[in-house]
């Protein structure tokens, strides 16, 4: 697979990108999902685990993870529809519910089942949210999936007053407006606010953001965020009230001391939703650490998730 070209105006203004460069055993893959095609990554062998991206994150998120969790499990990681390459499709449902029932139809897709094996599940910023929201449905009994383990790292909650406010402020009209305003100058605006979610800009892998500007070119990216923003406060409020259903899940929740986009300290009053939970804090690191702190973020995972061999 071709590498992504280095200069992003070069590629827009041709109208196509492609994706990054994939590690040594990691496979990308399509399905078709709800009328339109869905791409994900695929490596390694053993139980299941699906990694969940971010908002504006795709599967690329995880090119550091995936290598590192290839020995210990068998790792899933979807572009969600809208994001990444995959498709675009108008009009779906993008609420956090909605999202995390089309996250449960992704993983029934791709083989697994409560009849044949369990899953673990991480979910980062939005995707962290949606993993919330996911396990709920998990635990419900409405997937027809057993959820295992999940790992939650710095999730959109309802207890960091950043994101509280801010997006329900760019899914409000003045906001929308102002958000599309925006789009139009994004070549020179994305860069500055990509850095921002690095605790320590000298960090910031080489690449990385022509690995997260290949996707820009596909038309449809900026609108799909404003679809997810949209519902925002509503879908914190049905978050908030669905934590407590989450209590009997082994969690680990993993946080980035420095994070400008969703705050450490609301760690703490989630923690209390998750009485069997284990909480890590990288100081100086900002929104990202599976980028920023690859190797602390894989050692920490990597023993949350062999410590105790679940049966499958």
């Amino acid at each position: 697979m071709a590498v992504v070209q280095s200069n992003w105006e070069v590629s827009t203004a041709h109208g196509f990108s492609l994706p990054p460069a994939l590690s040594a055993g990691v496979e990308e893959c399509w399905m078709d999902l709800d009328g339109a095609r869905l791409r994900y990554l695929r490596a390694g062998s053993g139980p299941p685990l699906i990694l969940l991206h971010g908002l504006l994150g795709y599967s690329f998120s995880w090119r550091y993870t995936m290598p590192a969790l290839a020995p210990y499990a068998t790792v899933y990681a979807p572009d969600m529809m809208g994001a990444g390459f995959s498709d675009r499709p108008a009009g779906l449902d993008h609420s956090m519910r909605g999202t995390a029932r089309r996250l449960l139809r992704f993983i029934e897709r791709v083989g697994i089942s409560s009849e044949l094996s369990s899953f673990d599940l991480l979910g980062t910023s939005h995707g962290g949210a949606v993993a919330m929201m996911a396990a709920a449905e998990c635990l419900d009994g409405n997937a027809g999936l057993r959820l295992r383990r999940l790992v939650l790292v710095a999730p959109v909650n309802p207890y960091s007053a950043h994101g509280r406010h801010l997006a329900p402020f760019f899914g409000s009209r003045f906001g929308a407006a102002l958000y599309r305003l925006m789009i139009v100058r994004m070549n020179f605006l994305f860069p500055y606010w990509h850095a921002r979610m690095y605790g320590d800009r000298s960090r910031i892998p080489p690449g990385t953001l022509e690995g997260y500007v290949a996707p820009l070119a596909k038309p449809g990216l900026f609108e799909h965020a404003l679809s997810i923003v949209r519902t925002w406060t509503e879908d914190l409020r049905e978050l908030e009230a669905t934590l407590p259903k989450l209590a009997s899940l082994p969690t680990l929740l993993m946080w980035g001391g420095k994070d400008s986009a969703v705050y450490a300290s609301s760690a703490a009053p989630l923690a209390k939703y998750f009485p069997n939970s284990q909480s890590i804090v990288f100081p100086g690191i900002g929104h990202l650490p599976y980028e920023e702190c690859p190797e602390e973020f894989n050692r920490a995972l990597i023993e949350f998730l062999t410590r105790e061999q679940l049966p499958a």
